[in-house]
């Protein structure tokens, strides 16, 4: 029987067209910039979000890691959101290999940063402190439920640092699930930023890669960083490859990721000993809790595994499903039966 895999977008496997596209591909050295399908990709997704310029890295922590080193000295500082993925979950690189100081603030429920508090974390001009020189973002984010930020929004952090003179990051790496749920076009979320990642490799379902954006400048910056970093690809149109098909083809399937992720929110509504906040469900990614005495998330977690559903328990009640590529319906509802079953055998 299949399993369902739901701990992650990132467990998606290539569609059979990527996998086409692949064996196809015409190849070449990209560090020499000679890679066509590399060259390809990054010139479509340069257009795709209305920057200059695009370069392909190994994954979404090498792009912002290769981002903050561009716009950061050693000695600087970024402001970012304790729930971040650039801070909990990226090993730490601005700082043990960038040198760049964490300035954190509390992000709120929805993943926004207060405007007031980011204005406050801003360092005046003192030899007692370090320079601010960049402020990041998270679209859709991650541990705040998935939740898009809106246009707006984005827009007035980025007036924000425009009047300091600072720049603006953002981690996109599900920035099309944020403009699939908002109606909107992902230019809208992004114009307005300096740079930004995204991964093909989550809900756009390539085996591997992402994509900085910005300006040529930041780019070719980028590009040297990336050498430094050990990312400097030969071959890497077999990556490129299924990249251009996921920018042509998996952006718009989006929605039922979304959709699926609403179904599955609504039946563990429906069970007892489990919590959870239908209303926060806005994007493919969904949290919920264990209010029970009788088990735990890790208990309930492993009961679901023995039985082929595959979720990620975050702490003692924390439990995380992801929607994505490759799961149906049918998966959804035998998930919300097998979820039934273990919480009456615990």
């Amino acid at each position: 029987m299949k399993t369902i895999d739901l701990r992650s977008d990132t467990v998606t496997l290539p569609s059979h067209k990527m996998r086409e596209a692949i064996s196809q591909a015409e190849l070449g050295d990209d560090v020499f910039e000679e890679d066509p399908t590399v060259n390809a990709l990054e010139k479509q997704a340069a257009e795709r979000f209305g920057k200059e310029a695009a370069l392909l890295v190994v994954s979404g922590t090498m792009g912002n890691l290769a981002s903050v080193l561009v716009h950061c000295g050693r000695g600087t500082e970024v402001i970012l959101g304790d729930q971040s993925h650039t801070f909990r979950y990226e090993a730490g690189g601005i700082a043990a290999l960038g040198g760049v100081h964490p300035h954190l603030i509390p992000n709120a429920a929805d993943g926004t940063l207060s405007l007031e508090a980011i204005e406050a974390a801003i360092r005046p001009d003192n030899v007692h402190f370090p320079r601010t020189r960049l402020i990041c973002l998270e679209n859709t984010h991650n541990r705040c439920s998935g939740t898009p930020l809106t246009a707006a929004y984005t827009a007035e952090v980025a007036d924000l640092a425009s009047r300091h003179g600072i720049a603006v990051h953002l981690d996109g790496a599900r920035i099309f699930n944020a403009a699939v749920a908002l109606n909107v076009d992902v230019t809208e979320l992004t114009d307005c930023v300096d740079s930004l990642t995204f991964c093909l490799s989550k809900g756009l379902s390539s085996p591997v890669g992402s994509v900085i954006c910005g300006s040529k400048a930041f780019i070719d910056e980028a590009r040297r960083i990336r050498k430094a970093l050990g990312g400097g690809m030969r071959q890497a149109g077999i990556i490129a490859a299924a990249g251009i098909v996921a920018l042509e083809e998996m952006t718009e399937r989006i929605a039922e990721d979304h959709n699926l992720a609403a179904r599955l929110a609504q039946g563990i509504a429906g069970l007892k000993g489990l919590t959870i906040d239908v209303d926060r469900v806005l994007t493919n990614i969904v949290y919920f809790d264990v209010e029970s005495e009788r088990f735990t998330a890790e208990a309930f977690v492993n009961s679901l595994d023995a039985q082929g559903v595959r979720m990620l328990a975050l702490g003692p009640n924390r439990i995380r499903a992801v929607t994505h590529y490759g799961i149906e319906a049918v998966d959804i509802e035998r998930a919300l039966v097998v979820m039934a079953d273990v919480v009456q055998a615990l």
